[in-house]
This record gives structure tokens, C-alpha cells and sequence, in this order.
């Protein structure tokens, strides 16, 4: 099992461009199933599975105790990996109660998906070209602690910010979890009929983080800390601008489908 690998990259600066490479984390699918019903789909490193599977039993109160995981069958799929768990027929009635009635309830999973075949939900339409310069990308950046007022009084939360093509901020929106924070922005967005040039999160750029992007029809995402290789395949399928590890100094180019940095 991989845990990283090498893709293309183009450092953006002010006033200049490089090209180079970055070194990824591998993100990937995994579904968990446990005595043949799907159960989660997890974006996660696929390795140490087998472990994860145990632990994942435990806190999620499946298993009381390792002995119940009688056997872990991990393999790769087309789509992903899958996880298959069996459990001590003590344990078996918890999970047909857990899946009637489970909700995600991690930061790392797909909400109300139980399959690597639900993963491709469909994307309703390709982004627009973005229209922002570099300078609007800096500029954004040095704009966005102006509207983080929750994490300068805890530190604790994420934000997320909608764009215009010169880099002032129209819209932020904060919370503890990442992908609250994006779903905030999209719903207002969607609520207030605003159209923005490029997201800015506080975050690093997953799967999911992309897929939302998608689903909010923004040109572009930009996030400050590092992107995965799903989310950049995802981004490169459905030809979103996706510009990472986001600094005063420097940003990386991870998908240009229109040249705008190059």
C-alpha cells in the first residue's frame, strides 16, 4: 500500500512562477463493510487497514474487544479498497441497528455513503474559468484573518471564504470542522445568489473539500495547507483551478485547466 507519491506542481509567487514537484499524501476510498452490509466509506492513507479495521470496530462500539473481530479481508477495488469485517455473533445485532440508523459523524467519511460504487456522485457541471490574478490570490490571503473574529477569540475553528476576481472577501464562514465551514459558504452563497471567482479555505484541500467546491460551481479552490491525490484527480477530472499550500510568500499550482498561472 502507498502512502505518497510525486505529482506535477507550479510554485507561484509574486511576480514569478516555478515548476517543480510536490510529494502527496495518497487519499483514497475505503469502504468498511461488516458481516456483508455496507457501512461507511472512510477518505483516508489506505494503509495499516487491517488495523484501522479493529479500531474503527471499537470506537465505534461494534466490538467490545479486539477477540470479537473474527476476520479482516482487506483488497483493492476499481474504485477504492475494501474493508470486510466479520464479527463474534455476540456483536451481530449491533450493526443492522447501527445502519438504520447511522449518520457520518467524522471528519474523514463520506456522509450517507455506504459504497465505493455511490463514490462518482454525479457533478451537475464544469467551473467556469476563473478570472483572479496572483496579486488576487495575496491579496485574499492577507485579507482573510479580517474575518476569522470566532478563531481570533479561540483559535480552535476553520474558515472558509468566497472570493471576488480582485481578492476582497465577500462572504467567510467558521467552524470547528472544515467541511462545516465549506458547507456553510455554499449554502450561503447559494442562499444570497452570490457568485464568487475562488474559494479560500483555512484547511488542506481533500476529496471532499474539492467535491464541495464543485458542487458550489466556484471557479477555483484554494486552500493553506497541503491538497491529496484524490483531491487533485478529482479536481482534474471536472477542470477546477486548484491552488494549494497557500502562504504570504509563495502558492502551489496544482491544476491550471485554463493556463492562468502559466
Amino acid at each position: 500500500m502507498t502512502s505518497s507519491r510525486v505529482e506535477p506542481a507550479l510554485t507561484l509567487r509574486p511576480g514569478s512562477t516555478v515548476e517543480g514537484e510536490r510529494r502527496l499524501a495518497v487519499e483514497a476510498a475505503v469502504a468498511i463493510e461488516v458481516d456483508g452490509l455496507g457501512y461507511a466509506v472512510m477518505m483516508m492513507t489506505p494503509t495499516d487497514l487491517g488495523a484501522f479495521a479493529v479500531g474503527f470496530m471499537l470506537t465505534e462500539r461494534l466490538a467490545d474487544t479486539a477477540v470479537d473481530v473474527i476476520d479482516v479481508d482487506v483488497f483493492e477495488g476499481e474504485d477504492g479498497w475494501i474493508v470486510r469485517v466479520t464479527l463474534a455473533k455476540r456483536c451481530a445485532g449491533r450493526i443492522h441497528d447501527r445502519v438504520r440508523h447511522r449518520t457520518s459523524d467524522t471528519s474523514c467519511g463520506l456522509c450517507g455513503i455506504a459504497g465505493l460504487e455511490q463514490l462518482r456522485r454525479p457533478v451537475r457541471a464544469r467551473p467556469p474559468a476563473p478570472q483572479a490574478t496572483s496579486a488576487a490570490l495575496f491579496a485574499a490571503l492577507g485579507r482573510l484573518r479580517g474575518h476569522q473574529p470566532l478563531n481570533a477569540e479561540t483559535g480552535a475553528v476553520h474558515a472558509a471564504a468566497a472570493c471576488d476576481a480582485d481578492g476582497h472577501i465577500l462572504l467567510a464562514c467558521e467552524d470547528v470542522g472544515r467541511h462545516n465551514a465549506l458547507d456553510k459558504l455554499i449554502g450561503t452563497l447559494a442562499l444570497s445568489a452570490t457568485a464568487a471567482d475562488f474559494l479560500l479555505v483555512t484547511s488542506r484541500l481533500s476529496f471532499e473539500m474539492v467535491d464541495k467546491a464543485l458542487v458550489g460551481g466556484v471557479p477555483m479552490l484554494v486552500g493553506v495547507s497541503a491538497p491529496t491525490t484524490l483531491a487533485v484527480e478529482h479536481a482534474r477530472e471536472h477542470c477546477l483551478t486548484l491552488v494549494a499550500l497557500a502562504r504570504d510568500d509563495a502558492m502551489l499550482v496544482m491544476h491550471d485547466p485554463w493556463a492562468l498561472f502559466g
